[in-house]
């Protein structure tokens, strides 16, 4: 299943990289799963998408959470929480 990963904000910043393809092992079909895996990429990517770190996810540019199903094709936006004023 291949996926377009879009980072956003101080996540982009972190990982050093606004967007790429990946093909994702099997077993990965949600957003947090997804997330879990990136994790396990390297120091970069697991401070960047800890646990612990307040972390929003879109899927197809619809507002998700950690069990949001990912398909074959869809773009999984990561991003830091947003305020307004």
């Amino acid at each position: 299943m291949s996926v377009t990963i879009r980072y956003f904000a101080s996540l982009r910043e972190a990982v050093g990289v606004a967007h790429e393809q990946i093909d994702l092992p099997p077993g990965v079909h949600t957003a947090g799963a997804l997330r879990a895996w990136l994790r396990g990429r390297g120091p970069l990517w697991a401070e960047a998408l800890a646990e612990t770190r307040a972390v929003r996810v879109a899927v197809d540019q619809v507002s998700g959470d950690a069990d949001t199903a990912v398909r074959d094709g869809a773009e999984v936006a990561y991003f830091p929480p947003v305020t307004g004023g």
